[in-house]
């Protein structure tokens, strides 16, 4: 436990802020298992719904739960596979 009333408060904030990471994390993680799952399954609503991950991807990237370049790396292998589907 901290010792400190500033250690105490940045406890409090890190666990919220852990909190709502991970919430976008899971989020974005339910939407890729999904849309995979639909690749794999040949289902051709996958175009429409891959737009729900994309928007994921990009929200988690600003606000810094994924990394820049890991959110371009997951777009463009989701959307190689979806591609691959025609």
């Amino acid at each position: 436990m901290p010792n400190k009333k500033s250690a105490e408060k940045e406890l409090r904030k890190t666990v919220k802020r852990n909190a709502a990471n991970k919430k976008v994390s899971d989020k974005l993680k339910n939407l890729m298992k999904i849309n995979l799952k639909q690749i794999k399954a040949q289902d051709k609503k996958v175009k429409e719904d891959y737009t729900k991950t994309i928007k994921a991807i990009d929200k988690a990237s600003k606000k810094g739960v994924i990394k820049k370049n890991t959110a371009s790396r997951k777009k463009s292998r989701l959307m190689k596979k979806i591609n691959a589907l025609k």
